[in-house]
């Protein structure tokens, strides 16, 4: 019985040292991990102000009335960007003005727009940037008359159809016909577009209209081929391009609207500002760089007045380019959005940018972790060595052992506190080394009074 109970006792005390062990070890992970665990949150924090979140499932594209080319863009976009499940809502506009104002506001819930050449420029509209310039817009000037006219300064005094207010088309044409001294003070310039323009001029209601369009459009395709009406070469269309940069000098060639019929029968200068994709300068990067793409796939085919692949361009005259939209110029798509479905490209991609990072802290802390933690261990054996070296170089030195008492009470601190010592488990081995130093130095001094008591006697 008495040796059950002394069993009992002993693992009771064992249980309890465990117990003192594991509450050491413990604290010493915590009082290692909490500095690592801040290094990392900050690493992180650090990341994520440098890190796009994920892009929006849905933006919105202004562009101008649904009858005209814009809206026809817009929905080519969408219907591209739709495969990379994000949502294009494209709005109707009465024109490129009406367009800034929404990428202005951001209320306006507009992030991306169609805007014609001329209309702004970064200077006077903050905060915009350009995608690049997605196709020409030829500028038509029609006239009825017998007379052959090439110059705009023709239609001073006429009734000019010039477009409706707040449209694209009447703000090129005011900038046209203000070089040429013709304003609102001595020249009817009336407000209509599309089809009621088309059916004024006609009817002989106006003498000349603008139109800015393609020359596929329903309307431009009537104009062209009606037997009264008459198409404007421009003989000063380089003046323009100089006097506004913006403009590009165009051709019409003979015959290129209709060979059989010869229309028109003489090649037609013309100018035409570029149309131009424009973001706010917040708009998602991935976004941008789909909008690139989709640009790129609804343009780059040539046209009537460009060549294969010279649309869209990663230049503007009036805009600072997006540094995301020239990427995607130069580049094109990473390898993991020709390979993987856009979100998770893009997840990847983010995870990655905060990774980078991350793995610069954590890589190091795995390696230094554990060194700090030995060194916090041995630190407290070296300690006690040290105390245990020099007390057992002045027992060496004191010959008479007049000392002993005072060497003793360092001995006995020294076992005091290493009893005490909070030591892992896993460094059970150096602390009974230093244990068994101690005794050893006990030894010594007990040897020292055995023999100052000898000299006594």
């Amino acid at each position: 019985m008495a040796l059950s109970a002394k069993k009992q006792q002993l693992d009771a005390i064992l249980g309890s040292r465990l117990q003192d062990i594991s509450a050491i070890q413990i604290r010493e992970l915590l009082l290692i991990l909490a500095p690592l665990v801040l290094l990392v949150v900050g690493a992180l924090w650090f990341a994520s102000r440098f890190v796009q979140p994920a892009p929006p499932a849905k933006i919105a594209i202004s562009t101008a009335s649904k009858a005209g080319n814009y809206f026809a863009t817009g929905r080519k976009y969408a219907d591209i960007l739709k495969k990379s499940g994000i949502e294009l809502e494209v709005r109707d506009s009465a024109g490129s003005p009406e367009n800034v104002k929404r990428l202005l506001d951001p209320e306006s819930g507009v992030q991306v727009a169609l805007l014609q050449g001329g209309t702004t420029n970064s200077e006077a509209s903050k905060g915009l940037v350009s995608l690049g310039r997605i196709y020409l817009e030829p500028m038509w000037v029609f006239y009825r008359g017998d007379a052959v006219l090439d110059r705009l300064s023709a239609l001073k005094g006429k009734r000019v159809i010039a477009g409706l207010e707040g449209s694209g088309t009447r703000a090129l044409a005011l900038t046209l016909l203000g070089p040429n001294g013709i304003t609102a003070e001595n020249t009817d310039l009336i407000k209509l577009s599309g089809t009621q323009a088309v059916d004024s001029l006609i009817n002989g209601n106006a003498d000349a209209a603008f139109f800015t369009s393609a020359a596929s459009a329903p309307q431009i395709q009537t104009l062209l081929r009606h037997s009264e009406l008459k198409i404007m070469s421009l003989t000063n269309a380089e003046a323009y391009t100089r006097l506004f940069p913006y403009l590009s000098r165009i051709v019409l060639p003979k015959g290129a609207i209709d060979l059989v019929n010869n229309i028109p029968a003489t090649d037609v200068e013309m100018v035409a500002p570029m149309a131009a994709l424009v973001a706010r300068d917040d708009l998602h990067p991935a976004l941008v760089s789909l909008l690139v793409e989709a640009a790129k796939q609804v343009h780059s085919p040539g046209g009537l007045f460009h060549r294969t692949g010279e649309f869209p361009k990663a230049q503007d005259p009036e805009f600072e380019l997006s540094d995301d939209a020239e990427r995607a110029y130069k580049s094109g798509p990473s390898f993991l959005k020709r390979t993987l479905p856009f979100w998770l490209a893009t997840f990847i991609e983010r995870t990655t940018l905060i990774a980078v990072p991350l793995a610069g802290v954590l890589v190091p802390l795995i390696k230094i972790g554990p060194a700090i933690y030995k060194w916090r261990v041995r630190r407290r054996l070296l300690y006690w060595y040290g105390r245990l070296k020099a007390l057992e170089s002045t027992v060496s030195d004191d010959v008479s052992g007049e000392a002993l008492d005072e060497e003793r009470e360092e001995l006995a601190t020294i076992d005091a506190a290493v009893a005490t010592i909070p030591i892992p488990i896993g460094y059970s081995d150096q602390y009974y080394s230093l244990r068994a130093a101690i005794d050893l130095v006990r030894q010594r001094l007990m040897a020292r009074a055995v023999q100052a008591h000898g000299a006594m006697g």
